[in-house]
């Protein structure tokens, strides 16, 4: 019986959607700023309630997942978990007792996403854009999160494979959007080896074209002296957003940044506008600021600007600027700021 309601859920969704637009304008790169909730899941045993905490603070938004191939020792079988992988510990740190991606994430969304597809608001889909981070990629790990989203086909936003990857065809928006990485391993199992005419399920990152490349500029970039002069690779039927991390706003990132001035805004404006010329969304991590001493959050010091108000100047100044996804895992701070600047400019 279990599997015969799964199967009416999906025909109804699928009859759903048989009548989507096929274009949403409300959907295009530029139109929406989202909180995208980083490190959205348990690990160390800790934090398992960061997807309901991302969730209260309303949609649409995105989710950040990050996903380890793990190979139980006692049966040799793999599965695909939903972990922060930390070196030094055997198997990138996991014990196996993690959730999978359809337990934490899908069957979390499960009763917004059929709500949302009775309610038939299309102008706010996606409700959910997943970000998917990839920590490993063998080959039956991808095939494993393949066979996934197939499974929930009916809720994702998708493509047709057209005659070639510059064949850029319109988007059919469901209410869940699926992102990956630049990674080529990825676009192999999700855009390659996906027949003609069939749909997409899941949209890669395009790589950033650097302008000093091959001069004693790149040298200075990569020795963390110079920002990088940086625009988007091209959009593709594949190839639908750009992602950065704030070091190519500010030199040496959040730790080093200082005050925040005319010529940050300035550049964070121009890396939004060139990505969204390119018809791309366009994604900033990870933007946090909190006392270096507060561990409680498991947040890494990385990412940390060191106190909440430097990091809310950058929040409001990544809204200000058009950005899509702004990567945060102070969810509910950064969700009150944006929701506080929405109200402003009505």
């Amino acid at each position: 019986m279990i599997g015969i309601r799964r199967y009416s859920r999906v025909l109804a969704a699928c009859a759903l959607l048989a009548c989507t637009p096929r274009v949403n304008a409300a959907f295009e790169p530029g139109t929406r700023v989202l909180l995208d909730a980083h490190n959205c899941y348990p690990y160390n045993g800790r934090w398992a309630d960061r997807i309901d905490r991302a969730l209260s603070t309303g949609t649409p938004l995105a989710i950040e997942q990050d996903l380890v191939w793990f190979v139980d020792p006692a049966t040799g079988r793999g599965r695909s978990l939903v972990a922060h992988d930390e070196p030094g510990k055997p198997a990138l740190g996991l014990g196996g007792t993690e959730p999978t991606m359809r337990e934490y994430f899908f069957e979390r969304i499960r009763p917004l996403v059929e709500a949302a597809l009775r309610d038939g608001r299309r102008d706010t889909w996606p409700i959910v854009t997943l970000n998917l981070d990839l920590k490993t990629e063998e080959p039956e790990h991808l095939a494993a999160i393949w066979s996934l989203l197939h499974e929930y086909q009916a809720w994702l936003t998708t493509a047709p494979h057209g005659s070639s990857i510059t064949d850029v065809q319109p988007l059919t928006v469901g209410p869940v959007l699926v992102l990956t990485g630049e990674s080529d391993a990825q676009r192999k199992v999700f855009y390659d080896a996906v027949p003609a005419g069939q749909p997409l399920l899941v949209f890669g990152a395009a790589r950033p074209r650097i302008r000093q490349a091959g001069t004693p500029a790149q040298a200075r970039v990569r020795a963390g002296t110079e920002l990088p002069d940086i625009t988007p690779g091209a959009r593709t039927n594949y190839h639908r957003w750009w992602n950065n991390p704030w070091s190519v706003v500010e030199l040496g990132g959040q730790r080093n940044a200082g005050a925040w001035t005319a010529e940050d805004e300035a550049r964070l404006r121009g890396l939004v506008r060139s990505a969204h010329d390119a018809g791309l969304w366009i994604r900033f991590y990870t933007l946090n600021g909190h006392d270096p001493r507060d561990e409680s959050g498991g947040w890494s010091a990385g990412y940390n600007f060191g106190s909440e108000d430097a990091a809310r100047e950058r929040w409001r100044a990544a809204i200000r600027a058009g950005v899509d996804f702004i990567a945060v895992d102070q969810y509910e701070r950064f969700g009150e700021t944006l929701k506080a600047m929405r109200s402003t400019a009505r």
